[in-house]
């Protein structure tokens, strides 16, 4: 019997998809254990800081591949209806797990809001989705899209202002570069943005599923 194309498809899209939602759990339990008062008692100093160091580039490269599995995915003619599962699966443990580490960090002010909403969001879509499951579509769009990419810069741009000292940016005598309280005003901006944003595809996607809930 011949093999569907949807058999032959490349496994590489899905293969880097699933790599980002182990590396979304393994960039978590870094920033957990590199947390104040989490492993302290195992853990040194500079072990801890090694940690956040390696969680910030697991999460870097982690979050570059969120477009280029989606581009494989689609130049190779290799979609899936697992892949289309499992990318925003990744996508949310990446990002959950990235925000829960910087909020365990406890050293940056002005963020918990904007990232209790943005959590607040991503579990109230997910929960319209698997109540609605087979009655409505719901389909991703490109707003949600572009969301997701600004949550990822954003939370990359709140490690980096963590990471000072670990990464040698600092002054001899250990206090912060004249440009670094400016880059940390605009981390903070960028999550509060990324929440408005995140806020704004929300309600789309629930304004669709009334409209859609009215038409059955």
């Amino acid at each position: 019997m011949t093999m569907t194309s949807a058999h032959r498809a490349n496994p590489i899209p899905n293969i880097l998809t699933g790599l980002r939602l182990a590396a979304g759990v393994v960039m978590f339990a870094m920033m957990a254990g590199a947390a104040p008062g989490a492993l302290e008692a195992w853990l040194s100093p500079e072990t801890q800081g090694r940690f956040s160091v390696w969680a910030f580039w697991i999460f870097v490269i982690a979050a570059s591949t969120d477009w280029v599995d989606g581009y494989l995915a689609r130049r190779w003619n290799a979609t899936t209806r697992w892949g289309a599962i499992l990318d925003p699966i990744a996508d949310k443990v990446l990002v959950t797990g990235a925000i829960l580490g910087v909020l365990a960090s406890g050293s940056l002010p002005g963020i918990a809001l904007p990232c209790g909403l943005i959590l607040f969001r991503e579990f109230a879509v997910s929960a319209l989705r698997e109540t609605m499951a087979g009655r409505i579509e719901l389909p991703v769009t490109l707003a949600a899209k572009w969301k997701t990419t600004v949550q990822m810069v954003a939370l990359a741009a709140l490690q980096l202002t963590l990471l000072w000292g670990a990464l040698g940016l600092q002054n001899e005598d250990g206090s912060p570069l004249a440009w670094q309280p400016a880059f940390e005003s605009f981390a903070i901006f960028l999550i509060w943005f990324a929440a408005i944003i995140t806020l704004w595809t929300g309600w789309q996607y629930f304004s669709e599923a009334r409209r859609q809930m009215r038409d059955l």
